[in-house]
């Protein structure tokens, strides 16, 4: 298997050359389906992806959120219970207003993943997937582009990488087997990220861009805490940021963040004529996609 190219298998009439384009992705009727999304921090769900988790939801798909730390350390002025409380709560609020339909906390120790076992991590994602039995899982790109100094983001990217693969092994974790949990693939990988290795899809979220900003400003706590880092860096670089200072005396982030995220799905939306967007890198059928189209047929009553 490891030497297998999905380039060797080509669906009749494929041109290489559109390789790379990007493509506008219509997201179908779930019909039931699931959705399993792995994030590392509460917020990570409303700013990467928030409007296409409300589209998922709005079309009938169910969207397991897996929250894998807890956060205990992302706010100002707050003590650690309280910030575990605070961001805990928003989150919860945050996935109600994109429609998820479960959370699951895996509560490990945020800004510190480094230090932790990944291939326990994977064990604990080969769970949920097996779990729930997801079409499509989704999570951050282990290979993003831009920007990517997070390494929670880079060590859930890898642990749910390989997740997708040994999810479907007999051999791998036969404890899960002994407790009625069975192998499952994903038919579906998608990638997220502050800039993903190459954009393959595209969602527009024009329709639900309001329930992507009332999520991602359901993260005050979290926001509060961004604010005052760039209060930081530009007060160490001789600026001030007029808006930015109104923010954390009011303690209100909404007006900057809900105009910010609005901003960023705009330019995104620029790109492909359309008016907000978001984007992904998307595998299907673990990139053998070709071999699937000449080998294979659907199965009757199937998803189409």
């Amino acid at each position: 298997m490891g030497g297998w190219h999905s380039d060797r298998w080509v669906v009749p009439g494929y041109d290489p050359a559109m390789a790379g384009q990007a493509t506008m992705r219509e997201i179908p009727d779930g019909e039931g389906r699931t959705v399993l999304v792995v994030v590392a921090h509460a917020d990570d769900v409303a700013l990467f992806l928030g409007g296409t988790v409300a589209t998922w939801a709005e079309r009938g798909w169910r969207v397991v959120v897996v929250r894998v730390t807890d956060d205990a350390r992302d706010s100002w002025g707050l003590t650690v219970d309280d910030t575990v409380a605070a961001n805990r709560d928003e989150f919860r609020l945050a996935c109600e207003l994109l429609g998820v339909a479960e959370i699951v906390e895996l509560g490990y120790a945020t800004d510190v993943l480094g230090d932790a076992s990944e291939v326990e991590l994977r064990e604990r994602i080969i769970r949920e997937v097996r779990t729930h039995r997801p079409y499509a899982l989704v999570g951050f790109d282990p290979h993003a582009q831009y920007g990517e100094d997070n390494q929670d983001h880079l060590v859930v990217a890898a642990a749910t990488d390989e997740a997708f693969w040994t999810s479907q092994f007999d051999l791998h974790h036969p404890e899960h087997l002994a407790e009625g949990l069975l192998p499952h693939g994903c038919f579906e990988r998608w990638y997220f990220g502050r800039r993903v290795t190459e954009v393959t899809d595209v969602v527009d979220v024009s329709a639900v861009i309001d329930r992507k900003a009332a999520a991602a400003c359901a993260h005050q706590t979290m926001m509060r805490n961004f604010f005052h880092q760039l209060q930081l860096q530009a007060r160490t670089g001789g600026w001030e940021i007029p808006a930015v200072d109104e923010c954390l005396d009011t303690g209100d982030v909404t007006p900057l963040l809900d105009r910010l995220v609005r901003a960023g799905s705009a330019r995104t939306g620029a790109r492909y004529g359309v008016e907000h967007a978001e984007e992904f890198r998307v595998v299907t059928f673990g990139g053998l996609e070709g071999l699937l189209h000449q080998l294979g047929r659907r199965i009757d009553g199937g998803p189409q």
